[in-house]
């Protein structure tokens, strides 16, 4: 081959070919004499030196537009021809049957939608996956945790597919596609439109169904699969997570946000595997350029190893004659939406438009048929060409990888689809169509069979199904394939609430905020000797704003280098402290990075085997209302820890203004069926709150897990009463603190609102004469959703004595109206409106925050003690005008204030 075409740099700029001739030769001497580390050390060294120079050159972003590794690097395929073309026949089985799974579907229910091309496009990739590289828990060997594996969502019919030959799914599984409440009328199981744990609990592992959502979360588990090596925690078992994801998706912020992290900790157990059909929902994903170049600019740029598969075996041939350079040049000239019509069309097309660009691509497209040309595969529908992509990969050492795997979106759909515009949408195909996939892919399957979309499955003693089972029993078994509570590993002891909160239980008047009250308690758990090295404190960046320094020295933060410098601070006792044993996750200025890292320690029981209790301290405005579709994922995969909503609340976090000061989390979190959400008041509250939760998730395991909102307004602590027992009160969501004989009003409080609720309650007697009674309302959440339980039980069970709302129960005895406060939106305390038999008011911080003082806030959202006693009193004095304005003037209110609230 001649050295000047491996480039595909046209002759025309070389002004002295036989000098580059010479400079080549002499490269490719070192590389043969001395081997590839030699001659990429003298590459390093002279682009070092061009620098020095002032030649300013930097290496072209990115290689040519073909293959990555060469042919003769390749390894043999495990099993030679006869097991790849049992391997090629068997993904043409998978694609018939995904196929037929989505059309049967919407051929009978054409609202249920569904995706054939993105798995057409995908299947071999998954195929070669699953036969030699997907490892499962061996569930013979519990010593083998397996492979992790994202799927690509829209590939979920294939997936589907695979597990019906492997006997995983049943035909009637499969008939009941997009299906899953029919299928439960009928004792079956339904199959979920996407990778669901939630849904699929014995299945799915990782949600992946908003885009984005998979990469970041593979990139951190990856990272906490190395977290939990490090602290002794699970042995090295050479464990790889992998992904497989769309060209498309790579346009989401989060698939991207964690690159540099995946290559800065050199995690080489992490494997992208990029599916690029060039085209997302709409049309082409670059369509004036390669979305590969991009993608290998990115990922080679943010450090990753990236190994480009475009192109099939049958283009080896073509590359050898391409003397000149000629093909590489059209190839890296032709953009992706060109590539695209290219699909779309014959090899007669192609002969025209792409080989007839110059008299060389003639000439090297002058042996082919048409149909050879139509023939031509991309890489990533060569199996061949994958192993060898995939076990470069798994082999690689210091570095994630990626591959960009070239395929055809469509591929097999023909006329129908393949590389058209419409193929993401295809969901209806004619008899035509499907006679002529089944033909294309020589499936043993009748006309009359095709037209009624009958899945096909071979004979359990024929030599595909014989292959296709010992190469899974070879890798442990099936897969996907999702164990909770793993080798019964899946309970902790959870100590005695006094061993880390006596604290807070007998605070007897100590000033704190419940900020520190918790990480106090945290410090306290970290110390206790079952439950301490399972503890995972996470934070982005803010360790310090809550109070966690201390934490540094006592459990360090995680570094996989450990501390390579001195710290500034190395004298202070709250010094810096990283270790590649160290337990803080402080994950710097990233939420979408920070719950990842939470998701993977709150999933550790089913993914490791390893139940872990993690804690993820941030600002609350950053949690719910930045990163809900990550904190969704969570639910959906069944996550148990906490999610601690720092400096919460509109009016507490006072200076900081419209864009920290949270109003709204506590409703979004009321969205998330298994997400239990508090807002304590007291360090009492907080302690049986956070006891309850490690109950509920590590000895009762069950699927839940706690958001709970602290603040860092410093409160004097009262104990627990002892007097009454109010522990279930807090966890049902509502206790009377105060209770008053014959009261006039009653004053329900959540958070640092119960503070101004106690004020109020004394002005109101002091100065007016009126009593009222004070509730903490510890979750507003809890006791809506008790409310609509109890209304559901009463409609389903006419004639029975059910229990009433909770809410009702509590304020049922007397009529006295019920004024509800929060540092929240009033959309939260009007959740449980239905259930409180009393006129009932509420207050809240609807509109913008503001930076002001904490008491000029809440004089502004009309919350503080004044506003909540003038409140009670237009309930109590009624339509006396005179009295109310005498009340205003007194209590200092302004009742000329502007009357919106939106602004």
């Amino acid at each position: 081959m001649d050295l000047s075409s491996a480039s595909g740099i046209a002759k025309d700029i070389d002004i002295d070919a036989q000098e580059t001739q010479e400079w080549l030769q002499a490269l490719q001497g070192v590389l043969q004499e001395v081997g590839p580390d030699r001659a990429r050390f003298l590459l390093s060294r002279m682009s070092a030196a061009a620098q020095q120079w002032g030649i300013n050159w930097r290496d072209a972003r990115n290689t040519p537009y073909i293959n990555t590794i060469r042919p003769e690097q390749e390894p043999p395929f495990p099993g030679g021809s006869d097991a790849q073309a049992i391997e090629e026949h068997l993904a043409s089985v998978m694609r018939w049957n995904a196929l037929a799974m989505v059309v049967r579907a919407n051929r009978a229910y054409g609202e249920l939608g569904g995706h054939i091309a993105s798995y057409a496009s995908a299947a071999d990739l998954f195929e070669v996956g699953f036969n030699h590289f997907f490892r499962a828990r061996h569930e013979d060997d519990a010593q083998f945790a397996g492979d992790l594996v994202y799927f690509q969502p829209h590939s979920a019919p294939g997936i589907y597919a695979r597990a019906f030959l492997e006997g995983a799914l049943t035909e009637d599984d499969l008939g009941f596609y997009r299906r899953e409440i029919e299928a439960k009328k009928h004792g079956k199981q339904g199959l979920s439109s996407y990778p669901h744990p939630w849904l699929m609990p014995n299945f799915w592992q990782f949600p992946t169904g908003s885009m984005g959502i998979g990469p970041i979360n593979a990139i951190y588990q990856a990272r906490f699969l190395r977290y939990l090596e490090h602290r002794g925690l699970l042995q090295d078992q050479g464990r790889k997570v992998w992904g497989v994801f769309g060209d498309g998706e790579m346009d989401e912020p989060e698939s991207l946000a964690a690159l540099s992290l995946a290559s800065r900790e050199k995690l080489d157990n992490l494997i992208f595997v990029v599916n690029c059909n060039l085209q997302r929902l709409d049309g082409p994903v670059r369509g004036n350029g390669h979305i590969v170049d991009e993608l290998e600019t990115i990922f080679a740029g943010a450090g990753w190893n990236v190994v480009k598969l475009l192109w099939g075996s049958d283009w080896d041939s073509l590359f050898a004659r391409d003397k000149d350079g000629e093909l590489i040049d059209a190839l890296n000239r032709t953009v992706d939406g060109q590539l695209q019509t290219f699909a779309a069309n014959d090899g007669a097309f192609n002969r025209e438009h792409f080989f007839g660009q110059s008299a060389g691509t003639r000439r090297i497209a002058e042996t082919l048929t048409d149909e050879e040309i139509n023939r031509l595969r991309r890489g990533g529908h060569d199996m061949k060409k994958i192993h060898a992509a995939y076990a470069a990969a798994a082999n690689h050492r210091g570095q994630p990888t990626v591959i960009l795997a070239q395929t055809k979106k469509g591929y097999g759909m023909g006329a129908a689809g393949e590389g058209k515009m419409t193929t993401h949408q295809q969901k209806k195909l004619d008899e035509e169509v499907l006679i002529a996939f089944r033909n294309r892919f020589k499936l043993p399957i009748s006309d009359e069979q095709c037209k009624n979309l009958a899945f096909y499955k071979p004979a359990g003693d024929s030599a595909e199904m014989k292959h296709l089972l010992a190469r899974r029993a070879a890798l442990g078994g099936r897969m996907p394939r999702r164990v909770a509570n793993a080798d019964g590993k899946a309970q902790l002891r959870v100590p005695a609430i006094e061993t880390h909160a006596r604290f807070a239980l007998d605070a007897e008047g100590k000033e704190m905020s419940s900020t520190m009250a918790l990480v106090r308690m945290l410090g306290s758990m970290l110390k206790d000797a079952d439950l301490g090295r399972y503890v995972v404190p996470i934070v982005a960046d803010e360790a310090r704003t809550f109070g966690m320094a201390n934490l540094f020295r006592q459990v360090g933060i995680y570094s996989s280098q450990g501390q390579l410098y001195e710290p500034e601070d190395i004298g202070s006792i709250l010094s810096y402290r990283e270790a590649r044993d160290g337990q803080i996750l402080e994950e710097g200025i990233t939420e979408a990075g920070a719950i990842s890292s939470w998701t993977a320690a709150a999933t550790s029981y089913s993914v490791h085997g390893l139940p872990m209790l993690p804690f993820y301290i941030y600002y609350s405005m950053f949690g719910f209302q930045r990163i809900g579709d990550l904190i969704w994922a969570a639910a959906d995969q069944r996550a148990r820890g906490f999610l601690i909503g720092a400096t919460s609340g509109r009016t507490t976090l006072g200076g900081e203004g419209l864009q920290h000061q949270d109003g709204s989390s506590h409703v979004t979190a009321a969205g998330i069926p298994n997400c239990v959400s508090y807002d304590p008041a007291y360090a009492y509250e907080m302690a049986v709150i956070v006891d309850d939760g490690m109950r509920r998730m590590l000895e009762r395991n069950e699927d839940v897990f706690y958001y709970v909102t602290v603040t860092n307004e410093n409160e004097v602590q009262p104990s627990l009463p002892q007097d009454r027992d109010v522990k279930d009160g807090i966890l049902r969501g509502m206790y009377c603190l105060e209770e008053k004989a014959g009261a006039q009003v009653r004053l329900l409080a959540a958070g640092p609102m119960l503070k101004e609720a106690l004020s109020a309650a004394r002005t109101l007697q002091e100065q007016f004469g009126v009593t009222a009674e004070v509730w903490s309302v510890t979750s507003f959440t809890e006791l809506a959703r008790d409310g609509i339980a109890a209304e559901r039980r009463a409609r389903l069970q006419p004639g029975a004595k059910n229990d009433l709302p909770y809410v009702t129960q509590q304020l049922q005895a007397g009529k006295a109206p019920v004024i509800a406060v929060s540092d929240y939106v009033r959309t939260l305390s009007e959740s449980i409106r239905a259930y409180v038999p009393a006129r009932y008011v509420t207050l809240g911080t609807d509109g913008f925050g503001r930076s002001d003082t904490r008491a000029n806030l809440r004089d502004f959202f009309e919350v503080d003690a004044r506003w909540i006693a003038y409140t009670a009193l237009t309930e109590v004095f009624g339509a006396d005008a005179a009295r109310l304005k005498d009340a205003a003037a007194r209590l200092g209110v302004d009742l000329d204030k502007p009357l919106s609230t939106s602004v």
